[in-house]
């Protein structure tokens, strides 16, 4: 900030952290603040630097464009799987258990924790008197089995389109398929998903490398599932090279790609050519947030990072831009992406342009224990 000084053509610059260019034994040492050059001395005062100005000291931030992808952030079985979690804590109190993160996402992790949500990795770390919760992103038929032995009261919060795949999965194979998921391996989707069916009746597929390699025990009797937030161009090769290799295979009603991580995609898509650099919001540990890094590069964007929130936000490596892209996961809440919005204005004429490529209203209704009262 700057405030006057009796001393003719002179400034006063508080700063709370020097420039690394100011050396305080040695010389005045020139350094520059946008349009002018400015030579620099440091007075007695801590944290005070008397600046000398010299030329137009009127200071204007840099001009950038700001792309906003919509849609972006929460899908419906995102918000569906946080309102689950809230809901139950005001039924039954807290701490209500969540078997993994209900989301991936630290910043709505931490809040729901702080509500009295307790997240953990497995059911065992549960105790049999407090409710449990089912990750959005499914589960493996055991876990509920083991509820059920246990007498526990549990919600499942897996997103409906997942749970759309996991009934594909157990339709196919009671009309005698084995089935083959493209997806990731270790991803708790995945795992759920392969978890639907007995061991060795879900073979994994990662890329269109690994479709070469899968043993099949008939090739004539096969279908396919996917992972729902899977890149949208990646797996159609992936399901390419399945039918070259298996002519015969059987694939879904409807692309188990769900809408959100397809629309999120294609605004990226539309908006990553007028882009110097692109920002993802999201978790690292997001796979639809990941993808959308992956789809700005390959859509023409030199620079595409993930960010969790405003301050991992890399500066220097936006230095010079003019334009930058702002899009957010599935799991990301708007807020996280407001805060990135903010950090850009602080230091830019800032101009917000909107890139809309898709319009969504899809709800999902809780389930109806948390819809009756206690």
């Amino acid at each position: 900030c700057i405030r006057d000084s009796p001393m003719s053509r002179r400034k006063a610059w508080t700063i709370w952290k020097p420039p690394e260019v100011l050396n305080r034994n040695g010389p005045l040492t020139p350094f520059r603040f946008d349009h002018f050059r400015l030579h620099a001395s440091l007075y007695a005062r801590p944290a005070t630097i008397y600046v000398f100005l010299s030329g137009d000291t009127h200071m204007t931030k840099p001009a950038l464009t700001l792309y906003l992808a919509a849609p972006r952030g929460f899908c419906a079985g995102v918000d569906r799987a946080i309102k689950i979690v809230e809901l139950a804590i005001e039924k039954w109190g807290a701490p209500v258990y969540v078997r993994h993160e209900i989301v991936h996402n630290k910043f709505v992790v931490d809040a729901l924790r702080d509500k009295g949500a307790v997240f953990v990795e497995e059911l065992s770390e549960c105790p049999d008197d407090r409710p449990v919760i089912f990750s959005a992103h499914g589960v493996p038929k055991s876990v509920p089995h083991a509820a059920e032995a246990r007498n526990m009261v549990y919600v499942d919060a897996t997103c409906p389109l997942v749970s759309k795949v996991h009934i594909e999965a157990q339709r196919h194979s009671d009309n005698g398929l084995q089935m083959i998921m493209i997806g990731h391996a270790g991803h708790p989707e995945t795992i759920g998903t392969m978890g639907q069916l007995p061991d060795g009746e879900v073979l994994l597929v990662e890329t269109v490398d690994d479709v070469a390699k899968v043993q099949v025990r008939d090739a004539q009797k096969l279908a396919f599932v996917t992972q729902t937030t899977l890149s949208v161009d990646d797996t159609a090769d992936i399901v390419a090279a399945l039918h070259v290799r298996f002519p015969a295979i059987v694939g879904p009603h409807k692309e188990d790609i769900c809408y959100a991580t397809t629309n999120r995609q294609e605004a990226v898509k539309a908006m990553a050519p007028h882009c110097d650099a692109m920002l993802v919001v999201g978790a690292p540990n997001s796979s639809n947030s990941q993808r959308l890094v992956e789809v700005g590069r390959k859509a023409g964007c030199g620079y595409a990072q993930l960010v969790m929130r405003a301050a991992n936000i890399d500066w220097r490596a936006l230095d010079g831009i003019r334009s930058v892209g702002v899009t957010a996961g599935a799991s990301a809440p708007e807020l996280l992406v407001h805060e990135v919005i903010d950090a850009f204005n602080q230091r830019y004429d800032l101009r917000v342009e909107r890139v809309e490529t898709a319009t969504e209203n899809v709800e999902f209704k809780v389930p109806r224990v948390l819809r009756e009262p206690a």
